[in-house]
């Protein structure tokens, strides 16, 4: 899908579930990993994340698009914007967005940190890993207060 496909898009869904018009642009943004998608309150443009397309279906582009089309109208008309208020969260209920972005595949890094270094308390002999070298002179551990010694 094209950046024009998704303008078009946009500006029907806002049509369609608004009764209003999407005067701005949207355009799909390589650099979202975490989000589906963004709506920039200086310039009133929006971004969607294009994996939202492509490792899911046009249904869950639409949800996520209408989500942040409740904060475009809302925030156009100087109502409740973010996602804390009740004025967004009734709009999204209503227009049947989607509350959170589902995960990607290329989205967020593994969750288990990959362990460099190992050091070992002098008092408790409590070993511990890290990824980022520390001074060992510097630093003591929360256990004895012994200072710690690489591995």
């Amino acid at each position: 899908m094209t950046n024009r496909e998704l303008q078009l898009l946009v500006q029907k869904w806002s049509e369609e579930a608004f009764k209003r018009p999407f005067e701005h642009s949207a355009v799909f943004n390589q650099r979202l990993k975490t989000t589906g998608g963004r709506y920039h309150l200086a310039d009133h443009h929006i971004d969607v994340n294009p994996l939202m397309y492509e490792e899911y279906d046009l249904a869950t582009l639409k949800k996520v698009v209408l989500h942040e089309l409740c904060h475009y109208h809302l925030h156009l008309s100087g109502r409740g914007y973010r996602h804390r208020d009740r004025d967004f969260r009734l709009l999204l209920k209503q227009v049947g967005g989607s509350r959170y972005a589902p995960p990607t595949t290329k989205g967020r890094r593994p969750t288990g940190a990959i362990i460099h270094y190992r050091y070992r308390c002098t008092g408790c002999k409590q070993i511990i890993g890290r990824n980022r070298r520390f001074n060992v002179t510097r630093f003591i551990c929360r256990q004895c207060g012994h200072h710690f010694e690489e591995i």
